[in-house]
């Protein structure tokens, strides 16, 4: 019986000893952000209301008839205004959702015309990666010193073979980032 006691107990030092090492530390990740009282009112091309309809031009399909064409660019606005951190620069971060091809990082078609995507570009016409963290490291901001600023983008669609006709429907979420 005690050789039976001594065999648990030394069975149970090395268990406890192997699930030591188990859950030992391997590292330590750190995380840090910035809250900003900057906040600006919203509104897309002068309408005063964050949610707005872009429409792009009826095109013809042999202007989309090969793949990586683009066309019909359309400019849009979001406009920021009474904005109470004067110190601060602001852009638009395009989020990705249900309409974004996180591959292509362009917004899918929910219409009915085939092989069409539309793609957004900012003001510099550098396209915009929707959804990616790209979108942040070189933003093209613009500083909210006088209390408002207009963030100037465009959108076109992109032809991912040769289109065929139908109507092109997507969105897209955005926020506001400060900097």
């Amino acid at each position: 019986m005690k050789s039976a006691l001594i065999s648990s107990l030394v069975a149970a030092g090395i268990l406890a000893t192997v699930s030591a090492n188990a859950v030992a530390s391997d590292g330590t990740i750190t995380f840090n952000g910035e809250l900003t009282s900057a906040t600006c009112d919203v509104g897309v091309n002068s309408t005063g209301s964050a949610d707005a309809t872009v429409t792009l031009p009826t095109l013809s399909t042999g202007s989309l008839d090969s793949t990586g064409t683009t066309a019909g660019a359309t400019s849009f606005t979001i406009d920021l205004s009474s904005c109470t951190n004067l110190t601060a620069s602001a852009y638009a971060y395009f989020e990705s959702g249900a309409n974004v091809d996180t591959t292509t990082g362009r917004l899918t078609n929910n219409g009915t015309a085939t092989n069409v995507d539309v793609q957004l570009k900012d003001s510099s016409g550098t396209v915009i990666n929707i959804g990616s963290s790209d979108q942040s490291t070189s933003p093209v901001a613009e500083s909210l010193s006088s209390g408002s600023a207009t963030l100037a983008y465009s959108a076109e669609y992109y032809a991912t073979g040769a289109a065929g006709a139908g109507t092109v429907s997507t969105s897209v979420t955005y926020s506001i980032e400060y900097i």
